[in-house]
């Protein structure tokens, strides 16, 4: 792996946000660690609209499902019906444990789904793990060139 992945975190909660951020950095594979703060900001990042008109196209999304303005099922759903965006793989990473939670999020296509560990010791394994696979061992989508 030569170039950084491009991971954009979709989170509400700014100290969520740092620990993935210290987590990131700690787990030592390159990366550029992107973040929107909600479902909509993430839509503009990702349709590179309003802030985000240079926003590069994430190799893989991160999201909670807890967030005001636009749910992270709510994006979900519009990522996976969008013929452009639902080829990026989506992990979802949140504090609900809710059967139904995780039925909706694979129901739409999430790719993954983990609950956030409540211990730093462990959210930082849940990171590094995440590094070693989506990162390191699979094969994600590019979009073909265009000219």
């Amino acid at each position: 792996m030569t170039e950084p992945v491009e991971i954009l975190l979709v989170e509400d909660n700014p100290a969520d946000v740092m620990l993935t951020r210290e987590a990131f950095e700690d787990a030592q594979f390159p990366h550029r660690l992107h973040h929107a703060r909600d479902g909509l900001d993430a839509l503009n990042f990702l349709r590179r609209t309003e802030t985000h008109t240079q926003a590069p196209r994430p190799d893989v999304i991160l999201m909670d499902l807890n967030m005001p303005r636009m749910t992270g099922l709510e994006l979900l759903d519009i990522l996976k019906e969008d013929a452009t965006l639902r080829s990026i793989p989506v992990i979802v990473l949140t504090t609900s444990r809710a059967e139904s939670d995780i039925w909706r999020s694979y129901n739409l296509h999430a790719n993954a789904y983990i609950p956030k560990p409540v211990s730093l010791l462990e959210f930082e394994d849940v990171i590094r793990t995440l590094g070693n696979f989506w990162f390191r061992k699979v094969a994600l989508p590019h979009p073909p060139e265009v000219d």
